[in-house]
């Protein structure tokens, strides 16, 4: 009976990669090329695309093949977040550690997943757990092995931090030993094991916080930074370590305000520079050079300005989105390369394409950000030449919207169609 049963189970995922699915819709996205290709259409085998573009008739589509007619919508790859955080919610982020447990946070972060999802985020960066460990290994595997609903996933665990650092428990009793929402490492040497342990228990990659707290008086922003560059020089060397032999390797992210730690980071070689707000010249030139992304996350200063927790706090994530948003002018004139994250957790997932819209609201044109979001999101996930464009041989990783994005980024926001390793998870 188990045999059998196992046989069947192998006769109908031979099926299932035998089946040949296109989809058709007016346009479709070249997002390599910037530009509308009339009409969409995208031929789908099993989990991968086997065509794009063409004409597809009746008469010449192999028996039994599937045609989706989209109608007057825009195919595009799915969506790519490179900055999230699954097991967050809006509410008092600092206390979700202490009144939730893991086992509620891991079910709230099914529930993130699919809502990511299915607003045509396929793929996503998690940048630090808040202090769940290694639960979201687990959340990665179950997508991964098609038992919950969620985008592809890069997993960090905890961020990693210094002892009394920008996500430790300060402020609380001390005779309470709360717990910090990230993992201690105080040398190179801490870094190096915590990110050992990290791995163990099967994080793909490292996000260090590497400034905080900050302060804008006056114009003038302000961060210190927690570690030097000779330590974050050791992590780089350590995920290049972890990551040889890889063509997955995703390296370090760090949470980077300002100098003098961005200025750190980049020579060290991370990743990418997580938030950004402030970035000196040299710094620009050097992630230019070395193709070190940017990812500003707007729409978390816009949702924290208007869903204040206090008066004084909507006042502040306001002035910073302000002097950030006229920063960002700064970074795009100095060729800085970006990517696209939104920090969404501590705003509703699901609503994240708002990212999109803000960096087009505040000066770069919509190809541009499809372009972050998609080809440098790609690339800093690890999946460079397998998701972030419509082409054969790649993930069929589909999602459509009405209208055309190149002319309102807001249709992002309206998608209605997401495809998934060829699976469809939403139609209109």
């Amino acid at each position: 009976m188990v045999v059998a049963a196992a046989g069947a189970q192998g006769q109908a995922a031979a099926r299932a990669a035998e089946h040949l699915t296109v989809l058709r819709a007016a346009r479709m996205l070249d997002v390599a090329a910037g530009k509308i290709v009339s009409p969409g259409l995208v031929m789908v085998r099993g989990d991968r695309i086997v065509g794009v573009g063409g004409v597809f008739l009746p008469t010449n589509l192999p028996v039994g093949a599937e045609v989706m007619d989209l109608g007057d919508r825009t195919l595009l790859p799915g969506l790519i977040d490179a900055h999230v955080h699954l097991f967050l919610h809006p509410g008092a982020e600092d206390l979700q550690t202490i009144e939730e447990s893991v086992a509620q946070r891991v079910i709230e972060a099914e529930i993130a997943a699919k809502a990511d999802l299915l607003a045509g985020f396929t793929a996503e960066r998690d940048m630090g757990t808040e202090g769940a460990g290694s639960a979201p290994i687990a959340v990665r595997n179950a997508i991964d092995a098609g038992l919950i609903p969620g985008p592809r996933m890069r997993m960090s665990g905890n961020a990693i931090d210094i002892l009394g650092g920008h996500e430790d428990a300060v402020g609380y009793n001390p005779a309470a030993n709360v717990p910090s929402n990230a993992d201690y490492a105080d040398s190179a040497d801490e870094l190096v094991k915590v990110m050992r342990q990290q791995r163990k228990e099967g994080a793909d990659f490292a996000k260090i916080y590497e400034t905080g707290k900050d302060s804008l008086k006056d114009g003038v922003f302000t961060t210190p930074y927690q570690y030097s560059e000779a330590e974050l020089h050791a992590a780089v060397v350590e995920a290049a370590r972890l990551g040889a032999g890889s063509a997955h390797a995703v390296g370090v992210g760090v949470h980077c305000t300002g100098e003098p730690g961005a200025g750190f980071a980049v020579a060290a070689g991370v990743a990418s520079v997580d938030h950004a707000f402030y970035l000196s010249d040299k710094t620009m030139a050097e992630m230019k050079a070395k193709e070190i992304y940017a990812v500003p996350t707007f729409a978390i200063m816009e949702y924290f300005g208007e869903h204040p927790q206090a008066a004084e706090g909507g006042a502040r994530a306001k002035a910073l989105l302000e002097f950030h948003a006229a920063q960002f002018e700064r970074q795009m004139a100095a060729g800085v390369p970006f990517a696209v994250g939104s920090d969404v957790g501590p705003f509703p997932h699901g609503t994240q394409a708002r990212e999109l819209e803000l960096m087009v609201q505040f000066g770069m044109k919509p190809v541009d950000v499809l372009r972050a979001d998609m080809l440098n999101g790609a690339r800093l996930l690890g999946w460079a030449g397998e998701i972030g464009e419509l082409k054969g041989g790649f993930y069929a990783d589909v999602i459509a919207v009405p209208g055309n994005p190149l002319e309102d980024i807001s249709t992002l926001r309206k998608v209605d169609f997401v495809m998934k390793n060829g699976e469809v998870y939403r139609r209109p």
